[in-house]
């Protein structure tokens, strides 16, 4: 195994010489340096970490980089970054996204790599979820669409108890949204690839699980990576298993869902509604056939977006691990994607 390939699996090791305050570049998104350095600043004081944290010149025109001065690399796929083999001193990159599949497979990258788990994403994404899931429970399109006159006392919506939600994915975010939906008293069906256990939500894995959930299920929540073992996970086959009228909402990955089974699906009426928030092609293309179809609804990738202030909690405890060669929060297994 060469050193690179050992630093890539085993994690970092303590710095042996050098200088003791490491350098962050930050190289996400160019419009919100700003606030990050402002929240980064903030978390590193807090926990009495010493670091120089500087912007790629994308985000401070005028920045000259220096790529062997650089320790650790604040990642975004919409960030100025893609080649990380300038970076000789590099020792980590920590995504702050919690997709890591734009990078995960890139050759130049030879350093752990973290993705990002923090309250604000977990928070955003339950809340998201549950909205949409009461949405649909309630039954709200037809009254706040349907105002024509006719009292229709007849459409009241079962109580939660009685009512089946499916959440495809049981990680970090899985978890949030089965923790806020749990309190209200759906009953919970789970499902990810592997056996899992998790506290009130019945637990299914593998290809025969994921029948039986989607046959079941009222309600689904995709929020699953993307990987090649997700990619159009749900197809017209796994589509046509779904009990009739399903409402769907992915907020995981676009690659999830294979787009022209899903309009088929809907037209057919297997698939009663979807509301999605992720995409094969972001920003949505205005002549994408969801934009139009009566039982799509659209949002623009809202659902859990990374906040500067929580996030820099994340990266802040991470930088600290790393510092004393610790194992790094939420290390990313290269081989899995995720």
């Amino acid at each position: 195994m060469t050193d690179a390939e050992r630093r890539r699996t085993d994690g970092p090791e303590p710095r042996k010489k050098g200088p003791q305050k490491p350098t962050l570049l930050y190289a996400g998104p160019p419009d919100e340096w700003l606030r990050w350095q402002k929240a980064l600043e903030a978390a590193l004081a807090a926990r009495g970490l010493e670091a120089r944290l500087v912007p790629h010149p994308a985000a401070a025109p005028g920045t000259e980089l220096q790529p062997d001065e650089i320790d650790v690399i604040l990642y975004a796929p919409t960030g100025p970054v893609s080649d990380f083999s300038p970076f000789s001193r590099l020792r980590a990159v920590f995504s702050l996204w919690a997709g890591v599949e734009k990078i995960v497979a890139n050759p130049t990258l030879e350093v752990p790599l973290t993705r990002m788990v923090d309250e604000g994403l977990r928070q955003g994404m339950a809340e998201y979820v549950t909205g949409h899931v009461l949405r649909y429970h309630l039954d709200l399109d037809r009254h706040i669409f349907g105002q024509d006159g006719l009292w229709r006392h007849d459409l009241v919506p079962p109580l939660a108890r009685d009512r089946q939600v499916a959440i495809l994915g049981m990680g970090a975010l899985g978890q949030a949204v089965a923790a806020m939906l749990r309190p209200i008293g759906f009953r919970l069906l789970g499902w990810s690839r592997r056996p899992k256990s998790v506290d009130g939500v019945a637990m299914h894995h593998g290809a025969a699980g994921l029948a039986a959930v989607l046959g079941a299920a009222e309600i689904a929540v995709a929020l699953l990576p993307a990987t090649p073992e997700t990619e159009n996970l749900l197809d017209a086959t796994r589509l046509s298993l779904a009990r009739p009228g399903l409402r769907l909402i992915n907020a995981g990955r676009g690659s999830l869902i294979d787009e022209a089974a899903l309009i088929a699906a809907l037209d057919e009426g297997r698939i009663g509604h979807a509301t999605l928030d992720v995409f094969r092609t972001e920003p949505l293309p205005p002549d994408h056939p969801f934009w139009r179809h009566p039982r799509v609804t659209v949002t623009p990738h809202i659902a859990a977006e990374t906040r500067p202030e929580t996030a820099a909690e994340v990266v802040a405890d991470n930088l600290a691990r790393l510092i004393a060669g610790r194992p790094l929060l939420h290390l990313v297994d290269r081989a899995a994607g995720y």
